[in-house]
């Protein structure tokens, strides 16, 4: 898919307007800003390559590409970045990456998925006037979203984690249902970890656009400012950090509570049982001199003694408040 966007210039200055692209005739007609191309077939690459002279390796968004390959300037100025976006959906939340080409003041992005970071700033740029300028404003508006999508994430991953709290930290807590609080916290600690590590590639992103000395007095403000917001952001991944520990640490210690219940309730079993044990080991001695053995009533008497001898342990032990 291409998605070309132009600067529209008339009443609402700097508004970013998308151009239906359906050919190379189109493409060649377009003075666009931003060029997006998600999945790129290869006639779209051709597309690319004849209008601005740019050629899209196969392998620019590949995950395996050297860390020190990911950000570089080329002899001719041309700029390359590969950075990370994050995804937040319910069925696999993941990092996707994006490879930017900033060329010829036309700033391109390759990626492989459709990005909520994207969609936000293409909706907002068409709402507020003269809030695009040029591609390199695209790009940090792009890292200026991406972490307000962070921002909301967490504040998302705050509200579930209240949630958990309240049934870890309530009177009762079987073990199905620390179950379940377990599998909702290794959920929150795996977004949480990617948030970090998603604010951690926007900063080393903006570092190097700032040491690259590209950015105007504006512009290098703006990424200063940015900068401060993922170190807010830092701070907050590592308070729930704290807080998902604390609340795993919870349940773990509820789970082995239940299970030294469980135990505690065979220890007081085998307690209770040993005395009929040994009342019935006396009575299957082989002697012939047992005084009751010649009793009527010896047999319905052992039987009694043992179940006294069981009864009195667990009365002992109620008492003591060990079976509660």
């Amino acid at each position: 898919m291409l998605n070309v966007f132009t600067l529209d210039n008339g009443r609402l200055k700097g508004g970013l307007f998308q151009e239906e692209i359906e050919s190379a005739e189109d493409l060649a007609q377009s003075r666009p800003v931003w060029v997006d191309l998600e999945l790129p077939s290869a006639e779209e690459k051709g597309w690319i390559k004849d209008r601005f002279g740019l050629i899209i390796p196969e392998d620019i968004v590949d995950e395996d590409l050297e860390e020190s390959a990911r950000f570089y300037e080329e002899d001719n100025g041309e700029l390359h970045i590969r950075s990370d976006f994050l995804i937040d959906d319910d069925a696999n939340t993941r990092n996707v990456r994006v490879a930017f080409i900033l060329h010829n003041n036309v700033l391109f992005s390759i990626h492989n998925e459709d990005l909520p970071v994207f969609r936000l700033l293409r909706l907002r740029a068409r709402r507020i006037p003269a809030l695009i300028e040029d591609a390199k404003d695209v790009l940090l508006k792009l890292y200026d979203a991406d972490a307000e999508y962070s921002a909301d994430i967490l504040e998302g991953i705050y509200d579930k984690l209240e949630t958990v709290s309240a049934r870890v930290l309530k009177k009762d807590v079987n073990d199905a249902e620390a179950g379940e609080v377990l599998s909702a916290i290794a959920r929150e600690e795996d977004l949480n970890g990617r948030i970090r590590r998603n604010v951690m590639d926007t900063r080393r992103a903006l570092s190097f656009m700032m040491r690259s000395r590209m950015l105007n007095a504006e512009q290098f403000e703006e990424s200063r400012q940015i900068l401060r917001d993922i170190d807010s952001l830092d701070s907050h991944t590592a308070f729930l950090f704290d807080k998902i520990n604390f609340l795993m640490d919870a349940t773990v210690g509820f789970i082995n509570i239940n299970q030294n219940k469980i135990i505690k309730i065979f220890s007081v079993a085998s307690v209770a049982l040993l005395p009929p044990t040994l009342i019935a080991s006396i009575y299957g001695m082989n002697f012939k001199f047992m005084p009751e053995l010649d009793y009527a009533w010896g047999y319905p008497f052992a039987l009694g003694l043992m179940a006294a001898s069981v009864a009195a342990p667990f009365i002992y032990f109620h008492r003591k408040g060990w079976l509660r």
